[in-house]
């Protein structure tokens, strides 16, 4: 990744998923999970249990958790997902932290002259306290959630991409993902997609259609290079 870093960035911008991509908030979300079934006397999920529900938003998450454990109706979810909000609003970062390799390929990115930006499914408040407890927010051009461009149009809409190219002040771009959602948002605005295999998959990563997946953060700017070049 030194010598990478040397190299001018194969795109000018570099967006990023979040859950499952940037940072691992697996721990997190499943305590969030867990105390909204909680309040209703219902079994608690493991991590691996919670992990292939994350990526749509944290209702369609627990959505999933509450058709895990027996179901529910409209106005019961309604209820539990502003509990689960408002509780992993106040445990956001406990145990949440960037995959290996993430952050030197931030570094890598950004010494090249590249722009990084983040789009996700979270809601834009979330994403953006999280990013600062950790200390990133300041890294990424934009941040861009799943209620920022309006109901409705969180990935796998292209417009949440489409707005980070905008906001980023356009030029040649990719997108790093994990889920369904990352790769077709990413591809209907004509980006190409780069899955990570160690995110929160809900199906095999070779599945997802991306056009190209990593293993590791270190295989992340060879593989950026391949693509730019194609």
């Amino acid at each position: 990744m030194t010598q990478n870093s040397l190299l001018r960035s194969p795109f000018a911008i570099v967006g990023f998923d979040l859950d499952g991509t940037l940072l691992d908030t697996s721990g997190d979300l499943a305590a969030a999970v867990n105390h909204a079934l909680a309040t209703v006397d219902r079994a608690p999920l493991g991590v691996d249990q919670v992990k292939p529900m994350i990526g749509g938003g944290a209702r369609h998450m627990l959505a999933q958790g509450m058709a895990a454990t027996g179901g529910c109706d409209e106005a019961t979810l309604d209820l539990l997902h502003r509990r689960l909000l408002d509780y992993y609003q106040a445990h956001i970062s406990v145990l949440t932290q960037p995959y290996p390799g993430a952050l030197a390929a931030l570094d890598a990115i950004e010494a090249g002259g590249g722009t990084v930006a983040i789009v996700t499914n979270k809601l834009e408040g979330l994403a953006r306290t999280l990013l600062g407890d950790l200390g990133l927010l300041d890294r990424f051009a934009c941040v861009i959630g799943g209620d920022t461009m309006g109901p409705g149009n969180g990935k796998p809409s292209p417009k949440p991409i489409e707005e980070m190219i905008r906001r980023c002040g356009g030029g040649s771009a990719a997108f790093v993902g994990d889920s369904i959602y990352d790769v077709q948002a990413g591809q209907a605005a004509g980006l190409p997609v780069v899955a990570c295999s160690f995110g929160f998959l809900m199906q095999p990563v070779a599945e997802l259609g991306a056009n190209a997946v990593i293993d590791h953060y270190d295989e992340l700017l060879p593989t950026l290079e391949r693509l730019a070049a194609r």
